[in-house]
């Protein structure tokens, strides 16, 4: 497994949150989501931008990696069309072969995860011999510029991941949920075919935070709540399933929401705060991209090596939720 990441060059800071809203001091907004500073999408970039980017990188470090890829996987909330999908446009933008299998799919938080249990399959029932996953995410263009608290928490990112039938292997088994019933609690309403227009005037939530119909709105107790009650079972049923105890895994791998509420899952999962990963102080949010960015991180750094367990977990909008070990 090959994992590359890109960031867009524009900055976001706590301090520069502060000019915006005065009552949130820059060190308020740190100790409360453990968030510094934030990578922006400019105005002309897109996810599928960020993606080309994150790929170039990986043909750069790997070249012999473009000649084996022949399914791509794309995983966004934010194409840059209602048709056609990104992953064709990413094949053509990338050069690959016209005979790859190209697919997108539209997940948050858990895209990640469903991106791998995609990839496993295709790999082990043969259909794919290296398939290029890609995750990229630009929720700061979905979040209306009065939301403070949804600015100081979302980045945008995007990460390219290799994997081959060996890495297949070393995959371990899923757990996977859906609850659809909190859909609500985190949506952009407009844009689809439900509602396609109108929604346009203002509306409050939380400690002041502003949207309308065409920005994103989270619910962030509702979102709280759903965590703390769907996690730590599936935490404990993705060891269970992989014959595995907590002792057994080197990391914990968790999308990186924000520092409060990780923190209170730890403690509630009773992980040791050095086997349970955090990432996101100059990242923020970001979204699908969250757990291969802090998986580049911990191979980069030397915290994980080969033969190393590492369960990985996505929650998040939808509600979709899922875990998995990988065995580095």
């Amino acid at each position: 497994m090959i994992i590359k990441t890109y960031f867009p060059v524009r900055v976001l800071t706590n301090q520069d949150l502060e000019k915006e809203f005065p009552e949130w001091s820059a060190d308020k907004i740190g100790q409360k989501v453990g968030i510094i500073s934030r990578h922006v999408a400019s105005e002309d970039e897109t996810p599928l931008d960020l993606a080309e980017k994150a790929c170039l990188c990986l043909f750069q470090d790997h070249p012999e990696v473009k000649e084996s890829v022949d399914y791509l996987l794309f995983c966004t909330q934010n194409p840059d069309y209602i048709l056609p999908g990104n992953s064709s446009i990413l094949q053509n933008r990338l050069g690959l072969p016209t005979s790859i299998g190209a697919l997108d799919y539209n997940l948050g938080c858990s895209g990640y995860i469903y991106g791998l249990s995609l990839a496993k399959g295709l790999l082990l029932g043969h259909i794919a011999k290296g398939v290029l996953l890609v995750t990229a995410e630009a929720y700061t263009k979905r979040i209306n510029r009065k939301d403070k608290g949804n600015r100081s928490i979302f980045g945008d990112a995007a990460t390219a991941t290799f994997l081959t039938e060996e890495d297949a292997g070393k995959i371990g088994e899923f757990v996977l949920g859906t609850d659809g019933s909190g859909a609500g609690n985190l949506i952009i309403k407009n844009g689809g075919l439900r509602c396609p227009e109108g929604g346009d005037e203002e509306k409050t939530y939380g400690s002041g935070n502003v949207y309308t119909d065409h920005d994103l709105f989270m619910d962030g107790p509702e979102i709280f709540n759903f965590t703390i009650d769907v996690v730590p079972s599936l935490v404990k049923e993705t060891l269970k399933k992989n014959q595995l105890g907590l002792d057994d895994v080197k990391m914990v791998v968790p999308h990186q929401a924000n520092s409060y509420i990780l923190g209170f899952l730890r403690k509630m999962m009773r992980i040791p705060e050095d086997r349970f990963y955090l990432n996101m102080e100059n990242t923020g949010n970001t979204v699908s991209s969250t757990i291969p960015i802090a998986l580049a991180d911990l191979l980069e750094s030397g915290r994980i090596h080969q033969g190393d367990k590492v369960l990985v977990t996505g929650f998040g909008v939808g509600y979709s939720y899922g875990a998995t070990v990988l065995t580095i």
